[in-house]
């Protein structure tokens, strides 16, 4: 415990859960975009599972953090006319978790889209019946898959913020426990908000898609990958937050609009 009673351990571990929800967000919404899937008395039990199971993984993580740090060692190159990169273990990761975000995004969309324009009255219930028959264990594992995508980027910005400091393990691990069990109490308010409004549930798919491609660009940039004569740099992530403010705060001014256009029974 004394590792906890310095002055730099205190900052460190609150700045750390912080960073910790702050990018845990995305995490909160993918689970409740897959969790949607599954029957309403499910969705509970799949997202705590999910989230505690992923809990033990991150920490897992931060035990092996020696390996992902050595990661940032190339792999492999690639030395074509038009494109060159030198790919480490750490760009792969996150190349590999920025086109699985923006397929399964897209895939949802065109679920949605689908399931919209293919809705009668007469098949409502073979289609919520057909919706509820997803695998509860490939959901969880679609948690643990996401949780590790997002994990490795918080991970070594951890390890850099806690370097030199005495017992650093201790205080992410702390973080991480945390951080953990706030996205408990405040995932399922935030599923079921999602699940209940379908223009929400599109706008965060369209978020993880830009996520996935600041993902994706930001392997290339780890990789130092050169296109067409240009090195490719990556997106500074305020532009993608202040696009995703942005376009929460005019959809939240639509909802209320909306609602008080509705006419009262």
């Amino acid at each position: 415990m004394e590792v906890f009673l310095t002055a730099d351990a205190i900052v460190a571990f609150i700045t750390l859960t912080f960073l910790e929800i702050v990018l845990g967000i995305d995490n909160v919404i993918f689970i409740s975009i897959v969790t949607g899937k599954l029957p309403e008395e499910q969705r509970k039990k799949a997202t705590k599972i999910g989230l505690f199971l992923a809990m033990f993984m991150r920490i897992g993580l931060l035990f092996g953090v020696t390996w992902l740090i050595a990661m940032k060692k190339p792999l492999f190159s690639i030395n074509w006319s038009w494109f060159s990169a030198d790919f480490n273990g750490q760009a792969l990761i996150l190349l590999g978790g920025g086109i699985f975000l923006i397929y399964k995004s897209t895939k949802e969309i065109h679920e949605k889209v689908a399931h919209v324009h293919d809705h009668h009255p007469i098949d409502e219930a073979p289609n919520a019946k057909k919706i509820a028959t997803k695998s509860f264990s490939n959901i969880i594992m679609q948690i643990l898959m996401i949780d590790i995508i997002f994990s490795v980027d918080s991970i070594l910005t951890a390890v850099g913020m806690t370097n030199g400091l005495n017992g650093a393990l201790y205080i992410m691990i702390a973080a991480v426990i945390v951080s953990v069990g706030v996205m408990m109490l405040f995932a399922i308010p935030v599923g079921n908000f999602v699940n209940k409004n379908p223009s929400i549930q599109i706008l965060a798919l369209s978020f993880l898609i830009l996520i996935g491609f600041m993902l994706t660009t930001e392997s290339m940039h780890i990789s130092h990958a050169v296109l067409a004569g240009q090195e490719i740099g990556a997106v500074p992530k305020g532009y993608l937050y202040f696009a995703i403010a942005f376009s929460l705060a005019v959809e939240f001014i639509n909802m209320k609009l909306r609602k008080k256009s509705t006419p009262t029974a």
